[in-house]
């Protein structure tokens, strides 16, 4: 796996955690439980297009 690979799988997974998180908390603060299928949705859902945009970005930024 080369450097460009690990960088974008590294930006979708803690982005999209930090995404999921930060909803879970949202939810948490209107005085819902914690739903784990909603938060892996979410982390999936966030983080997948997370490393598409950046894929996309160190894309364009090579050929420059």
């Amino acid at each position: 796996m080369n450097k460009q690979t690990k960088k974008i799988l590294k930006s979708g997974l803690l982005s999209g955690i930090g995404y999921a998180g930060f909803m879970a908390a949202f939810d948490y603060a209107d005085g819902q439980d914690f739903r784990i299928w909603r938060f892996l949705f979410n982390a999936l859902f966030f983080g997948l297009a997370m490393s598409v945009l950046s894929r996309y970005s160190a894309k364009k930024q090579g050929e420059e």
